[in-house]
C-alpha cells in the first residue's frame, strides 16, 4: 500500500512517517507555492531514508490566506485554509503520475497532533477527503500528546531546534511569511506570527 504523507522536515511529520512505515510504502510530500528556491525537507527526508516529492499548490490559496491572516492579526485561520488545500491536493494524486514508480495512492497522511489547535483535519473533512478521492486519511499522531511526542523524537531522531524564523523547513509558514512580508512589510510578519520554536530533523539515532 502506498501512503503520501505531508512533510515539513520537522519531528512531527517524521515521527508520523516512522509510525506508518511498517504498514505502507511512505512517500514524503512537501507542498510549495513556488516562493522558495529550495526544499529543505528533501535533505531531512534523505537523512531518514524516505522518498520525497514536492507538489505545487495553488498560489491563489496562499494569497487569500495571507490576506486573511493580516486581517485577523493572527495566522490560525490562514494556516488551516492552506493545510486543507494541501491535504486535498495530495489526495487528488495528480502528481503521482509524474513520480517514477509510485503506482496508485491508497492513503494520505499528515503529522497533526492531539494537542494541535491548527492545523487540524476534523472528522467531516477527513470523511469528505476519503469519499471524494478514494483514499484513506491517516493522522498517526492524533492520539499522542506533546510530552510523548517529544520523548519519542528524543529517542529516535536527531533534531535541530531554534526560533521559527531561523530554522529552514518546508512548512507553510516559511512561504506565508515571505508573502506577508512582500505584501504588507516586515512589521506585519512580527505582528501576525508569534515567535515560537521550530524543529528540523537531521537524521535517525
Amino acid at each position: 500500500m502506498h501512503c503520501a504523507l505531508l512533510y515539513s522536515g520537522g519531528k512531527d511529520s517524521t515521527l508520523a512517517a516512522l509510525l506508518l512505515d511498517p504498514f505502507y510504502d511512505v512517500t514524503l510530500v512537501s507542498g510549495s507555492f513556488g516562493v522558495r528556491d529550495t526544499d529543505p525537507a528533501q535533505e531531512s527526508a534523505t537523512a531518514v531514508g524516505f522518498d520525497h516529492v514536492t507538489v505545487d499548490l495553488d498560489p491563489d490559496v496562499a494569497h487569500d490566506a495571507v490576506k486573511q491572516m493580516f486581517d485577523d492579526g493572527y495566522p490560525r485561520n490562514g494556516i488551516q485554509r492552506v493545510h486543507e488545500h494541501a491535504v486535498e491536493t495530495v489526495a487528488r494524486a495528480d502528481w503521482v503520475a509524474d513520480a517514477d514508480g509510485l503506482g496508485t495512492l491508497d492513503a494520505v497522511a499528515d503529522g497533526t497532533r492531539r494537542d494541535d489547535r491548527v492545523p487540524t483535519v476534523d472528522r467531516p473533512l477527513a470523511q469528505s477527503i476519503e469519499d471524494r478521492f478514494d483514499v484513506d486519511y491517516l493522522a498517526p499522531l492524533a492520539g499522542i500528546g506533546r510530552g510523548a511526542i517529544d520523548a519519542m523524537a528524543a529517542d529516535r531522531l536527531v533534531v535541530e531546534s531554534g526560533p521559527s524564523a531561523e530554522i529552514p523547513k518546508a512548512d507553510y509558514e516559511v512561504e506565508l511569511r515571505a508573502l506577508l512580508r512582500k505584501r504588507y512589510g516586515e512589521g506585519a510578519v512580527a505582528d501576525v506570527f508569534p515567535e515560537h520554536t521550530q524543529s528540523r530533523v537531521q537524521g535517525l539515532r
